[in-house]
């Protein structure tokens, strides 16, 4: 098993991937500063964010060019979906993200919808 450092580029090993704890990308917060819900939609907004956002908030961001739920998000980015609500709440915070409650056609728990989200996730696999 080999690790590497080199730079800027984060601790990789071979067999385990990154080894920076996921809380570390969010500074060891644990809740978002808005309400965020997996199912949310988030897009940006065009703005560019100031100040010290790590290199996960720009992959997060890169990948809001459309409306995307927070869910999809923390695939893509292959964090805790915890961890990814509080890097989407700083983008909100600074202007770079929008975000609106999940679009229900109708009621969240109907098995029609839980289906279609299985199916879903199963064609990913």
């Amino acid at each position: 098993m080999s690790a590497a450092a080199i730079g800027d580029e984060p601790w990789l090993d071979d067999a385990a991937g990154r080894l920076v704890r996921p809380f570390t990308v969010s500074n060891g917060r644990t809740r978002p500063s808005i309400a965020l819900d997996l199912m949310s939609q988030v897009m940006a907004t065009g703005v560019t964010p100031l100040g010290c956002l790590g290199p996960e908030h720009g992959q997060a961001l890169d990948l809001c060019s459309g409306p995307v739920p927070v869910a999809e998000v923390a695939a893509h980015l292959k964090l805790p979906a915890a961890v990814t609500k509080v890097l989407l709440s700083d983008l909100v915070d600074c202007g770079a993200l929008t975000t609106k409650p999940p679009a229900y056609h109708q009621h969240p728990t109907d098995r029609a919808l839980l289906e279609a989200v299985l199916d879903g996730l199963r064609r990913q696999l």
